[in-house]
């Protein structure tokens, strides 16, 4: 008879953590703790349409836009877990305009947490997936004190972990903290979360593209170009190219970081430097993509290589497997020349 091996998130990062002889614990618990929070906000979302937390608040965030009930709820649900384990020395959130100090009764911690509390929110009403994503770094100003701004503004290459959880028919879990990205799907009956991807690798070519070509109008010419010569794929006697499209960050690049292919969010005639978050979403969804052996850049830059100048910085954002970016890149430099 076979044996069947559970792997439990919390076990799987013990036994990682065996492999460090000077390690304290620390980020262990931090993980452990963000898996905790993204279990109570999974359970939440699941009986949004019973309770009164769909919809919208009266108010809006830094961005301007409107917040949703569940918004405000997963930001809250993720600070009252975080602030007091004394992993963190601060904390900064999407929803935020400025960084989330550790209240001084609490514990100062060596780790700072950047995050999104609910990607793609404006379409939880619709019952479509949604998801957090978030970043781990490591402080730069002195232990022992409160947390600064420059802990929180560093370039994506300094994370030392980064995930998403997606919460859709059901919710996993996917990080990395630079080598193997890890996916652990949520039993509900156990309320564990399980090894169920233990080596996401993207593939190097997909046949998926992921954008809003509602925006058509407003794009740059070398990437029309690119969609075209994606679409015109069958009369070169090639596969051709599906476009796949949701509407929620985690949601489109789970699905290609699984399949292949490419998301695209860039820049336009109307957000000259994109719209997505450098700091919430580009770099952490970079660190996991490139850690399974795809790529990201700005259409030019590589992501994690910019080096941020504000919390809330927007950056274009071309990722996905290694081929499809490299050949939207080209496009993109063949339409500078």
């Amino acid at each position: 008879m076979s044996k069947i091996r559970f792997m439990t998130i919390e076990r799987h990062i013990l036994e990682a953590e065996k492999k460090y002889p000077h390690a304290t614990g620390e980020f262990s618990s931090l993980l452990n703790t963000i898996a905790f929070a993204a279990k109570i906000i999974s359970y939440e979302i699941n009986k949004a349409g019973l309770v009164d937390i769909l919809g919208f608040t009266d108010e809006t965030n830094v961005h301007g836009e409107r917040v949703k009930k569940l918004d405000i709820y997963s930001h809250d649900i993720l600070v009252k877990a975080l602030e007091y384990g004394g992993h963190l020395c601060i904390m900064a959130s999407e929803e935020e305009e400025g960084i989330i100090h550790i209240p001084k009764q609490y514990e100062i911690g060596k780790y700072v947490l950047l995050f999104d509390p609910l990607d793609g929110s404006s379409n939880i009403d619709a019952n479509v997936s949604v998801g957090t994503i978030f970043s781990i770094y490591r402080r730069v100003s002195k232990s022992g004190e409160p947390g600064t701004n420059d802990d929180v503004i560093q370039p994506g290459l300094k994370q030392v972990a980064a995930g998403y959880v997606l919460y859709g028919s059901s919710t996993i879990l996917v990080y990395t903290t630079g080598e193997t990205v890890y996916g652990f799907t949520l039993d509900q009956g156990l309320g564990e979360f399980l090894l169920s991807h233990p080596n996401i690798k993207t593939p190097d070519k997909g046949y998926i593209y992921s954008t809003n070509e509602g925006y058509y109008k407003y794009w740059r010419s070398g990437l029309k170009k690119y969609i075209k010569y994606l679409q015109d794929a069958v009369d070169r006697n090639e596969k051709p190219y599906s476009g796949r499209y949701i509407g929620s960050l985690v949601a489109d690049i789970h699905r290609n970081l699984l399949y292949g292919g490419i998301f695209i969010y860039p820049a336009d005639s109307r957000f000259e430097n994109g719209k997505l978050r450098l700091m919430y979403e580009c770099n952490p969804m970079a660190f996991i993509v490139e850690a399974a052996g795809g790529r990201a850049t700005d259409g030019k830059n590589r992501i994690l290589e910019i080096n941020p100048k504000s919390l809330h910085q927007r950056s274009p954002l071309y990722i996905g497997s290694k081929e499809d970016v490299l050949l939207a890149e080209k496009f993109l430099t063949e339409e500078e020349k």
